[in-house]
């Protein structure tokens, strides 16, 4: 009996043997399928991140680490107003224009120290006297933050090839110099300063092309490139358009203050005068 048994269990197991054979190699075959599959998924979701961080020129953190990125980059962008809402921003006081109207030329006159300046940027704010946001209005680097007596905190940002733009009359500031900012990115709080108290709370705005200052409602939502080509020749500054730190010290007697307001607001001819 026994043998008649083991003669009839004898061809099943053969055959469990022989399958059991012929999956072995089809199982390796997939295993390392799979994990050669699993390699190239890897590498190519980590060649995207790579990719991706080259083209931006930071990191997934936000952390800036290629300057010939941002430059390239910023180029590209077109000049917005340094306010957070542009629509709710307000023009409290236009770039004085040597081109403009008479009438046009007095209300871009401040009146600092008995004397009218001619203003070298322009000044914005928002309904209400509230203070705002003041943003980047194109990329750039820091070149200056630092808070001054008379127009309050001062940012600068350089954009290469000349063009630097400055916020002025800042309550406070979120930037450090040497810092890389990105368009629209906060950079300080819009305050008050003794030198325009006329205009309240708001951000003197000013953009500046070799040196020169320029008009920047001519320039807001053109290419920040179309900018830099601009040559200084080609633009007009006001006569008497010095920056502001060159003359905080400038003094004017009440009899020249009278024959100024004689003479109908005329811009003066001081050499040395600040910005608003």
């Amino acid at each position: 009996m026994r043998e008649e048994e083991k003669k009839r269990t004898s061809p099943k197991s053969k055959v469990q043997k022989l399958v059991r054979k012929r999956w072995v190699f089809p199982a390796i075959y997939l295993a390392s399928a799979a994990i050669i599959l699993t390699a190239v998924l890897w590498f190519q979701a980590n060649g995207n991140d790579i990719s991706k961080e080259d083209k931006s020129g930071y990191s997934q953190d936000g952390t800036a680490y290629r300057d010939d990125a941002v430059e390239v980059n910023a180029s590209l962008e077109n000049l917005k107003m340094p306010v957070a809402s542009e629509a709710s921003a307000i023009v409290k006081k236009p770039f004085y224009d040597d081109q403009a109207s008479e009438k046009q030329q007095e209300e871009a006159l401040v009146f600092y120290n008995n004397t009218y300046h001619p203003n070298t940027g322009v000044d914005l704010a928002v309904k209400g006297d509230k203070s705002f946001d003041v943003v980047a209005a194109a990329s750039g680097t820091v070149t200056k933050a630092t808070k001054d007596p008379l127009l309050g905190y001062v940012v600068e940002i350089d954009h290469k090839d000349g063009l630097v733009t400055q916020y002025q009359s800042l309550e406070k500031a979120d930037v450090e110099v040497g810092d890389i900012v990105k368009q629209g990115q906060t950079i300080a709080k819009a305050g008050k300063s003794l030198y325009n108290q006329e205009a309240k709370t708001h951000v003197h705005f000013e953009v500046r092309k070799d040196g020169v200052a320029i008009n920047p409602s001519s320039y807001f939502g053109k290419s920040v490139s179309s900018i830099k080509e601009v040559k200084a020749a080609e633009v007009t500054e006001p006569k008497d358009g010095s920056s502001s730190e060159e003359s905080k010290d400038s003094e004017k007697s009440s009899d020249e203050k009278t024959k100024e307001d004689k003479d109908s607001k005329q811009p003066s001819t001081d050499t040395s005068k600040p910005n608003a």
